[in-house]
Parts: structure tokens; C-alpha cells; sequence
């Protein structure tokens, strides 16, 4: 059986003691393909580091997160940008709108959206999307442009929201957050095809049941594939099947 866990920060400080470890310890358990979201300039050799420790496993992605657009988001964008020609990338992100911590630069986060947007396009990559608060605003960006292909990064909205990303031919990364008892979650996606779900972590956040409160890493990906497994009536062999499948399409690796 193998899974992908298509949203891991493996290159973060909370995994410095013992990053090594970590991915051996997902490889052992057939997460045999993780996908690496950038967060801005000041984390891209970390990243860079991180891959090299394993290149058949990981696969970087490189963009500006919402969190790190500050009055400086041209500059940040400008030198992403010109690193972005320079190696091989699997997709753009993280990039996307959060009105969770800070509505001050919500106006430059989606002109760093929509830029970001063009790099997918002209480049023929996915698109990792950050919608903490924000889905909506998203979404409308989202609509504009032809061509775009993604993800909705940490999915937790309602039935109706769910149905709109699959509509969009997008897929929904589901974590950790679907073992919470009180998410409604399990709700939200049920009446959506498993074609239009792909396995995350979110590591180092975000921990599934039976470990939250500790960090999260790859490892732990088997537990919300069990959780799928039970929302879908299907066998838990059958949900990574078809996750994987579909994490490979999207992020081509």
C-alpha cells in the first residue's frame, strides 16, 4: 500500500533534531512521495536541503505564502520568481489569502495571488491554495483564470463549498482535521467523489487523532486515510489507490 502526503513543512525548525528519522520513518510506512510547499525567500534553502536528504521522495514546490505578504511582496515575488527558473519545482504554492491572522496586506495578497497564478499557467504547474477564512475570496480569484489546475490546501468547508471545488476540476487536501470529532468535516465531503480527494499533513500542524497535541508528521497520514476509509464505505487499500492516483496526476511525480 502507498500513500502521498502532498502538503508536509519537513524543512521547518520543529523537524531539525530529527528530520532524517522522520522521512525514514514515512518511507517504512509507504508514504513514498512527499510534497514540500515553500513558504517565502528566507525558507527556500532549508527546502532545498530538505530534498536533497531524499530527491526519489521529495518533491519541492516553491511560492509566496499568504502569511509572508508584507508591504515587500514584490520584491519576495520577484526574487521567487527568478529562482523558480533556475531548478525543478512540482508546483506553486503555497500561495492563497489568509483572514485568520492579519487583514492588513489583504489587497497585496491578491495581487501576489493572481501573480502567482500567472507562474502556474505560463509553467504548467498545480497551484497549492491557503484559504484560512477566505475560501470565498479565493474562490472568486480562482474563477478568473483558465488553465489552473490545484488544490484547496487543508480543505474544512461546508457541503456546498466542497461541491464548488469539484466542480472547478480542483481537488481538496484533506488532513488531519477530518479525525476531529466536531470538524463536520466527514459532512462537507461525503456526497464528493474520492476522485477529488488528495492526502495531506500539513506537518508539523495539524495532527490527526490519536496523536494531536504532538507534532504531526508524514507517518501519520495513515490515520486520516482510515478515516476516509470509513466516511467512503471503502477499504482503506482502495482509498490510498485512489488518492495516490490522483496526487500523481496533479503534481505529476
Amino acid at each position: 500500500m502507498r500513500l502521498i502526503d502532498t502538503h508536509t513543512h519537513l524543512f521547518l525548525e520543529e523537524f531539525d533534531s530529527d528530520r532524517s528519522q522522520v522521512i525514514e520513518r514515512a518511507i517504512q510506512s509507504g508514504i513514498t512521495k512527499m510534497v514540500l510547499p515553500n513558504v517565502d525567500s528566507s525558507t527556500l534553502q532549508p527546502l532545498f536541503n530538505t530534498c536533497q536528504i531524499n530527491s526519489y521522495s521529495l518533491f519541492p514546490a516553491i511560492g509566496l505564502h499568504p502569511c509572508s505578504v508584507k508591504a515587500n511582496y514584490f520584491e519576495e515575488l520577484t526574487s521567487l520568481k527568478n529562482i523558480l527558473i533556475q531548478a525543478k519545482y512540482y508546483a506553486i504554492g503555497e500561495i492563497g489569502i489568509d483572514l485568520y491572522w492579519d487583514k492588513t496586506y489583504f489587497k497585496e495578497q491578491i495581487l501576489a495571488l493572481e501573480e502567482q497564478f500567472k507562474w502556474a499557467i505560463e509553467h504548467d504547474l498545480p497551484v497549492i491554495l491557503h484559504c484560512r477564512e477566505s475560501f470565498e475570496q479565493v474562490y472568486e480569484v480562482v474563477k478568473k483564470y483558465k488553465n489552473l489546475r490545484g488544490v484547496f490546501h487543508a480543505f474544512s468547508g461546508s457541503p456546498d463549498q466542497a461541491s464548488r471545488v469539484a466542480d472547478l476540476g480542483f481537488y481538496m487536501g484533506i488532513g488531519g482535521v477530518v479525525t476531529y470529532k466536531n470538524s463536520g468535516l466527514s459532512e462537507a465531503i461525503t456526497k464528493i467523489p474520492i476522485e477529488r480527494i488528495i492526502l495531506e499533513t500539513d506537518s508539523p500542524y495539524l495532527t490527526p487523532v490519536p496523536f494531536r497535541g504532538k507534532r504531526n508528521e508524514p507517518a501519520y497520514i495513515i490515520n486520516t486515510a482510515k478515516k476516509l476509509s470509513e466516511i467512503y464505505n471503502l477499504n482503506i487499500e482502495m482509498v490510498a489507490e485512489v488518492t495516490t492516483k490522483n496526487a500523481e496526476l496533479l503534481f505529476r511525480i
